[in-house]
């Protein structure tokens, strides 16, 4: 037919560019033999062509150009003008005809939907669905060449110019297609997908229907019926009060009518149709390979598929075993405070790391599987076991509420246990570890002396990173990878055995205080007091050091002059160039020795630590100094220890008064003195494990260098997107694929993930579990969540993203998505704190308690809906965030 016009027949893959996505979907479902009315595109080639004849074009271009996204009004105006514009513009001759020739061949004495399909240069499958017109029932040669002259015009409707600005498209290199098809005049009419929009079930076949054109359903102005379908079975069937249907005029264009009241009630569609379009919708699923979102119709008795696109809003699912069997997947970032996607070389070594479900120790773990860019462990061998099912749930409340909720709905549901199957590998791996651990344990809460249990884990972490050091500096090339694989493939379980006997020392005497407190006593009013200030954490002892370095910094205005405007290339020379930099950067580069191989998101070895990016600790330096007195973090610290020596104190002396009070106080005062011992360890694990990623992110790094000088890798931190067995295979030239396009892939993968929000938990079908809140006493339109901190506080939200780049001011609450270590230096000054992600043991919580201030976790959506400068009040007692005034803020 031309350039500037395809018929749906005349299109194939190669098309894509001049007529979008929607075209070439249509084409592509026309020659495969599913029900579509005929039709054409007009190609991207004729918008160019058409827009090329506007003088004012770059005019406009430049307009736009000035505005951000922000500017609503501008742009409201700026749109209005160029489609005023562009409509007014005469349409070029060859244009016309070959439009009208499409026209006559296809049938000229048809209605047509005439509809918008924007493509972007060099980016032909980006989507831009629903940001362009659509006009139905479009009748003649005047409609005709009018509606689609409007497609091209709207091109540049508000919503459409905010999103390119938004996502970083160029106004320019964004082109139009309009697909011109032969109009069905439905009875009844809809969407439907092919996995269920809600929970990501990728079973369940989800249709809308409703009376008329669809356009009533996808306007909004009317409810629709709601059919689910699981393997040919109606699962659900919801059915809408439908009051309006939009149907054809004869003359052209379209109508809304109000259904009688008998109507509007009834089913849209028959159950054998419902079973009809789920069954086609499946063949659609299959043909194209992945779940789709489609728009039907029912027109005398016969369905037909008026479009068919990928859907782009479905969770990845995680990779498990083809069993036909159910598999519950937990999230790995909402366990350790990192949701951010994780770059290929970060899940692999987690994945070694992680030392179960492999049959070597070298290996990748099979329990851990990918998913948008993050990792989900699979817990169905735990869950297939009932003494799984009972305490999963309950330490998983220490973690997070909304999680352990979810694998509870999961377990209630009984199809695990109908599908459990013996889990000896499990058995085995529970035999060798547990005991010994158990044994500790029993051994710390008993007999053992733990006064010396900082002392000893120091020692042992010391060592086992010493060790590890050597054995990876004495190899090199592959043999190093090869080596890191075994050593990474071993530090879990020496972890375990060596750490963990006291972190489950430490919980189970928490516990023990609490509950034999309330039994003898009645409240646990003392037990907050006791978490204050312990002695060993390696966490707590970091932040004081930082505030040791403010204070330094804080002693010479040059260096406060000079810290906000370093840059890290040039860190330590700016320093000596300022008055007594060097002194700061003696003590700045002691604080790095000790500690910088930490940063926000450690977990991920990509991430750069603080050594590499000293600037980082900028912000929360000059915090420390606009938010207290030298030495008065340390003053803190020593006050939280009297605190919890007076509660522990008070504890003893009110059991002493109680019927059998001095064998009680006895035991009590054991309890606590272990507590006190053991509990600040339980951060060494994660610290020794830091510190590892760091030995193997360096040699790492030192092979990348050696394959940028091969030409392999354009660049050293290209390593981050390839897993350690690739880089085995590219270093002995096993590799056969092409690394710098892998690499180019992995690089646009991680950015698409960047962007997925992952769930906690989810299921081998995609099924989103969401897990729900207990019910809590809370003011209306207050934002509920986890109660992990106790008391209340008001000020101002300081949401904070980015920890490299925030700072909080005295009497801020700081509003974050997550904690780690790498996050502490903003406690010192924070009043409260909120975040979305976390439970009673989680890292932000642990530190809340420790410096006593309120905190509340797993707050949907905190950092979204609680807006930076607000006024708030936060409850850690009950468990909410209350937004007292909207427009009372500060900057």
């Amino acid at each position: 037919m031309g350039s500037y016009v395809l018929t749906f027949p005349e299109i194939d893959k190669t098309s894509l560019p001049s007529v979008g996505g929607k075209g070439a979907n249509l084409s592509e479902l026309t020659r495969a033999g599913f029900p579509v009315p005929q039709g054409f595109c007009v190609t991207t080639a004729a918008y160019r062509k058409f827009v090329e004849t506007s003088s004012k074009i770059g005019e406009f271009f430049e307009r736009l150009d000035r505005l951000n996204p922000d500017q609503l009004e501008q742009i409201r105006e700026a749109g209005k003008q160029i489609r005023d514009h562009l409509e007014s513009l005469p349409m070029p001759s060859d244009i016309r005809s070959a439009i009208l020739r499409a026209w006559a061949e296809t049938g000229t004495d048809s209605a047509y939907a005439v509809r918008s399909s924007a493509t972007a240069e060099d980016l032909p499958t980006a989507s831009f669905a629903g940001q362009q017109e659509t006009y139905l029932n479009v009748k003649g040669e005047e409609q005709l060449l009018q509606a689609v002259q409007k497609c091209w015009a709207s091109l540049f409707t508000d919503r459409a110019i905010t999103y390119r600005m938004k996502n970083g498209f160029s106004h320019r290199k964004v082109f139009l297609s309009v697909v011109v098809q032969q109009m069905v005049f439905p009875e009844v009419s809809g969407i439907m997908f092919t996995a269920d929009p809600v929970t990501g079930h990728r079973e369940t076949v989800s249709i809308d229907a409703g009376f008329g054109l669809g356009e009533a359903l996808v306007s909004g102005i009317v409810s629709a019926d709601l059919y689910q379908v699981i393997a040919g079975n109606i699962t659900k069937k919801q059915i809408a009060d439908k009051k309006k249907a939009i149907y054809a005029l004869p003359e052209g264009g379209t109508q809304t009518c109000e259904l009688s009241p008998e109507k509007q009630t009834v089913q849209a569609l028959p159950d054998e149709k419902i079973l009809e379009l789920a069954a086609l919708a499946k063949k659609i699923e299959d043909y194209y390979g992945c779940e789709q979102d489609i728009e039907w119709c029912l027109a005398e008795g016969k369905c037909f598929i008026l479009q068919s696109r990928p859907i782009t809003s479905l969770y990845p699912v995680p990779k498990t075993a083809d069993d036909q069997k159910l598999h519950v997947f937990l999230s790995f970032g909402h366990q350790q405070m990192m949701t951010e996607a994780l770059r290929p070389l970060a899940i692999s070594i987690m994945r070694t790391i992680l030392p179960f479900g492999k049959k070597e120790p070298t290996a990748e773990t099979g329990i851990a599987a990918e998913a948008g860019g993050r990792l989900y462990i699979d817990l169905t061998p735990l869950l297939y076991t009932k003494p799984g099912r009972k305490i999963i749930p309950h330490l998983l409340g220490n973690m997070d509420e909304l999680m352990s909720n979810a694998i509870s709905q999961v377990i209630e549901r009984g199809r695990l246990q109908k599908e459990a199957r013996p889990g000896k590998e499990l058995r085995r791996n529970v035999l060798r570890i547990l005991p010994p651990v158990l044994i500790k344990v029993i051994g710390n809460l008993l007999f053992r002396d733990t006064s010396k249990a900082i002392q000893i884990c120091d020692t042992v972490m010391e060592r086992m990173v010493a060790e590890s050091k050597k054995e990876l500096a004495h190899v090199s090339g592959v043999q190093r990878i090869i080596r890191i694989q075994e050593n990474a493939g071993s530090q879990m379980l020496k972890l375990f055995s060596h750490f963990v006997p006291y972190l489950i020392t430490g919980i189970v005497t928490t516990k023990m205080i609490r509950h034999l407190s309330i039994r003898w006593l009645g409240d646990d009013r003392e037990i907050p007091l006791l978490n204050r200030s312990l002695p060993g954490n390696v966490t707590s002892e970091m932040g004081l050091a930082l505030g040791d370095l403010a204070d330094i910094a804080g002693k010479y205005p040059e260096v406060t002059a000079y810290l906000p405007r370093a840059e890290d290339q040039t860190f330590y020379e700016g320093l000596r160039e300022v008055a007594n930099g060097e002194v700061f950067a003696s003590a700045f580069k002691q604080f790095i020795d000790k500690y910088g191989m930490r940063c926000p998101g450690e977990i991920d070895i990509t991430k750069p630590r603080w050594r590499e990016s000293p600037t980082m600790l900028v912000p929360a330096i000059l915090s420390h100094l606009q938010t207290g007195q030298p030495g008065e973090h340390r003053l803190k610290f020593q006050q939280g220890f009297s605190e919890a020596q007076q509660a522990g104190e008070t504890l003893l002396r009110r059991l002493r008064n109680t019927r059998n009070g001095r064998l009680k106080a006895r035991w009590m005062s054991h309890l606590i003195r272990v507590y006190r011992d053991v509990t600040g360890i339980r951060e060494h694990h994660k610290f020794t494990l830091i510190r590892h990623l760091d030995l193997y992110k360096q040699a790492i790094l030192d092979e990348a260098r050696q394959l940028v000088k091969q030409g392999i890798l354009r660049h050293e931190t290209d390593v981050f997107y390839l897993g350690l067995n690739e880089i085995a295979a590219i270093m002995e030239n096993r590799f056969t694929g092409s690394v710098p396009e892998l690499i180019e892939q992995r690089k646009k993968d991680y950015e698409w993930h960047q962007k997925l929000t992952p769930p906690r938990v989810i299921t081998s079908e995609g099924e989103v579990i969401t897990g729900v809140r207990r019910d809590i006493q809370a003011p209306a339109g207050s934002l509920p969540g986890t109660p992990v901190s106790a008391g209340i506080a008001e000020g101002y939200a300081r949401v904070v993203l980015n920890p490299d780049k925030a700072s909080l001011k005295p009497g801020d609450i700081l509003i974050a998505p997550f904690t780690d270590p790498g996050w502490t230096p903003f406690f010192h000054p924070a009043k409260a704190l909120v975040m979305e992600v976390g439970g009673l043991m989680t890292h932000g919580a642990v530190v809340a308690r420790e410096y006593g201030i309120p905190a509340v976790v797993g707050v949907e959506d905190a950092t979204k809906k609680i807006k930076d400068g607000q006024y708030i009040r936060v409850d850690g007692s009950q468990g909410f965030v209350q937004i007292l005034d909207d427009k009372h803020t500060h900057a």
